[in-house]
């Protein structure tokens, strides 16, 4: 490389000021362009969603959305430009040659940047939609010119010996296993949208502090150069684990630390534990350590990975002789993310980018070599007793803690905790982003979704140590049950959301894509698998999982078009199902739904369910007649004392008929009881009676000869009040023939809409009197 392509090249770099004015520009999401005062071209660029932010002598400036091309390029920018890269390309014109005996021949490169010991170059590939991205084109042609574009680049630094580094860098697609293998053979690495996010988030909560997370993600293995490793350190045995005690400056900590946060950005290093750092709990911190000279007693928890990293312990000359432990000098590992954090980050970056991380030491207890299972198990004892772990997060914890259980239980109970959290995380599901995972809130819960898939059969029955039963999809191989799940889940889930799309965007307000529904939905799926598999139709251990959703679909329709045509009143009754039997009552409802269509659809309890579900409505509907007809016993007495008197309200309130046959059934019951327990006559009528004393006394004209509404008023059922006399009291006449047939246990079975209508009239009836009760003494107080 000749001086003027160096000079020119350095020049099309920015730094200091000029990278703070550009960084500016680089976040935001939309560009200014000034346009010339052509009608025609104006009304082009409004078309395409630009508007005029204002007027200039000759031109308009005009914002418009960035293209999203752009925009990812501007994000990926602006994470090296925050996280202390000093200097990056000012724009999409920066090209390195890549032969050194032509430079014309060059390479457009999205993203350059470098800070005193790295240089990354980044390839970024961006589109709208989600998909399966193809890359063999772009990695095979860097495989021709990477050596070319790397000499290229210490010629323009030549008295650094900086470590290099390739990034591929997408948005909506993924990588495939042929390109992961070509981005493997030059060395690069793949960051996608949701690691870029989570390094923007980390700068958000803890600023430049979030550098080292990206060094150690970018260069673990590599060398740190110029640090020196060497501390007096205690090593120590406890169980089966060597261990050092040991103190620290924070910087060196921190340049070889690595937290393992829950964070989609490092799914492919599962099992990951750590929470995100919280902004203001590092704020205090950091004013504790320099505003109050404070400082922390307690140890920081980690791990060193000794693999191929030059950890060495050199025991001191004098040891006490009757000690286990020994004193010396540790050699830590000089190498990026050989450091695992399992307890105090919040203290350790809190003192990144104070004076104080490198005049200070903090205690640390630092363990060897631990397993990231025994990591994870050990951050959860440690927080057991400090700060809860939430229930969310302890279920994705468990995800990875127990896959490699020797304990069958806990292996499924795995199994399905990463299927939940699969379903969560994965854009390729239709649940993305709408399971909670860690410690944000979202609209469904892992528990939820592990709950049901313990109970279906889906992986039949293991104890701690043999499998009972074999399932739909477990056969012994956690990994393959885990892959035909979680692929016939999501087709049947996307089968749904597509069905259904005014549900699903009814989110939280939707009655089917919250917990209880999806529960039902999952318990169901199991049904069906199981009836096609008992049928002899599929065959899970042959089929594969989309041919096992294409028998479901049929099934699935019978739910789909149940959901469509709900009534509001229907679709109100499960929304308001509460409580622990909630879910279940769901998956009834759903399993009864598909039988009509399917009659020889019968899944195992359905048939003692709907009976014992009959006999409950029975009891239920007899109960609030009984409170119905006690109601109207009390009020018929009140209202005819009031307008009678005592003396006449039986004689001339009752018609006569009623009058003698409640008469006669009370001579015969009193026959056989004594004085105490002898019933009086408003105790002998039946329901229908109440109908024609009603009647009978639904008006009445007063001394002014005026027609007083009497009965009517209180036993007209809301929305009657046009019917006439004989309509307006019909009601009666249903529920007296209801009460018939709930009040023999041989009787017929009510039906639920027959039980909503009891319900409507003892809400109305009691609930009214309920309501006029409190009114009076609101009034007497």
């Amino acid at each position: 490389m000749d001086d003027d392509t160096r000079v020119k090249l350095l020049g099309s770099l920015v730094k200091d000021n000029e990278l703070e004015k550009i960084l500016r520009v680089k976040r935001r999401d939309y560009v200014l362009e000034d346009i010339p005062k052509d009608e025609e071209v104006i009304k082009g660029y409004i078309s395409k969603g630009w508007i005029i932010q204002r007027e200039l002598k000759n031109s308009f400036r005009m914002k418009g959305p960035k293209p999203h091309d752009i925009l990812f390029e501007d994000k990926v920018w602006s994470v090296f430009a925050q996280l202390g890269f000093t200097h990056l390309n000012r724009d999409r014109t920066f090209a390195l040659p890549y032969d050194k005996k032509n430079s014309e021949l060059s390479k457009q490169i999205d993203v350059f940047a470098k800070d005193d010991e790295s240089i990354i170059y980044v390839e970024c590939k961006s589109s709208l939609n989600y998909g399966r991205g193809d890359f063999k084109k772009e990695l095979e042609s860097y495989q021709g010119i990477k050596r070319g574009l790397e000499t290229s680049i210490k010629k323009m630094f030549p008295n650094n010996k900086p470590r290099i580094k390739f990034i591929l860098a997408t948005e909506n697609k993924t990588l495939g296993d042929k390109d992961a293998e070509r981005l493997a053979n030059l060395g690069g690495t793949h960051l996608d949208e949701e690691a870029i996010e989570y390094y923007l988030k980390m700068f958000g909560q803890i600023g430049i502090a979030a550098r080292y997370q990206l060094l150690g993600s970018l260069f673990a293995g590599n060398t740190i150069p110029d640090l020196n490793n060497q501390i007096p350190a205690i090593k120590g045995k406890m169980g089966n684990h060597i261990y050092y005690s040991f103190s620290i400056e924070p910087d060196k900590l921190l340049k070889i630390g690595y937290v393992l946060h829950r964070s989609k950005a490092n799914r492919k290093m599962m099992p990951t534990y750590q929470r995100i750092i919280k902004k203001n709990r590092l704020k205090q911190i950091r004013e504790f350590i320099t505003e109050d000279s404070g400082f922390f007693p307690n140890s920081i928890i980690i791990s060193l990975d000794a693999k191929s990293s030059g950890l060495r312990f050199d025991p001191a000359n004098t040891q006490v002789a009757t000690a286990i432990s020994k004193v010396g000098v540790l050699y830590l590992p000089k190498k990026y993310r050989s450091a695992y954090i399992i307890d105090g980050q919040h203290r350790l970056y809190g003192y990144a980018g104070t004076k104080y991380s490198e005049s200070n030491s903090i205690p640390v207890v630092a363990f060897v070599n631990l397993k990231r299972e025994e990591q994870v198990d050990l951050f959860m004892q440690i927080n057991e007793n400090q700060k809860a772990v939430p229930k969310t997060l302890r279920e994705t914890l468990n995800a990875d803690l127990l896959w490699t259980s020797s304990n069958k239980k806990e292996q499924l109970k795995a199994l399905c905790s990463r299927i939940s959290i699969f379903l969560g995380e994965e854009k390729d599901s239709p649940f993305y982003n709408y399971v909670s995972l860690g410690e944000d809130n979202r609209v469904l819960t892992p528990g939820s979704l592990s709950t049901a898939l313990i109970k279906s059969n889906f992986f039949g029955n293991v104890t701690k140590d043999k499998i009972e039963k074999l399932g739909l999809f477990y056969k012994g191989d956690l990994e393959e049950a885990f892959q035909k799940t979680y692929e016939f889940l999501r087709l049947a889930f996307e089968y749904l959301k597509s069905s259904l799309k005014e549900d699903w965007e009814l989110l939280k307000d939707s009655f089917l894509f919250v917990n209880k529904g999806v529960y039902a939905v999952v318990l169901l799926l199991s049904d069906i698998l199981d009836h096609l598999e008992n049928s002899g139709i599929i065959d899970t251990n042959k089929h594969s999982s989309q041919e096992l959703f294409s028998e479901t679909q049929m099934y699935l329709d019978s739910l789909i078009v149940f959901v469509r045509e709900m009534d509001e009143d229907t679709r109100l009754k499960f929304k308001d199902m509460k409580g622990s039997t909630a879910p279940t009552r769901y998956w009834r409802r759903f399993q009864i739904c598909v039988r009509a269509n399917h009659p020889d659809f019968n899944p195992v309890g359905l048939k003692d369910y709907i009976r014992n579900q009959e006999r409950a409505l029975n009891i239920k509907t007899f109960e609030m007649i009984k409170d119905i007809e006690e109601h109207m016993r009390e009020d018929f007495k009140k209202k005819l004392y009031e307008r009678l008197g005592v003396e006449w309200a039986w004689k001339k309130g009752v018609p006569i008929k009623i009058q003698d046959d409640a008469e006669d059934r009370m001579r015969k019951k009193n026959r056989t009881r004594t004085k105490e327990e002898e019933t009086e006559e408003w105790d002998n009528l039946n329901l229908i009676h109440y109908r024609e004393i009603a009647r009978q006394n639904w008006q009445y004209v007063n001394e002014e000869n005026r027609r007083i509404k009497f009965f009517e008023v209180d036993y007209t059922m809301p929305s009657e009040e046009n019917l006439n006399k004989e309509e307006k009291t019909k009601w009666w006449v249903k529920l007296n023939d209801l009460r018939n047939v709930v009040s023999h246990v041989s009787s017929d079975q009510i039906s639920e809409e027959d039980f909503d209508y009891v319900k409507r009239i003892h809400n109305w009836l009691i609930k009214k009197e309920i309501l006029n009760r409190w009114q009076m003494e609101k009034l007497n107080d």
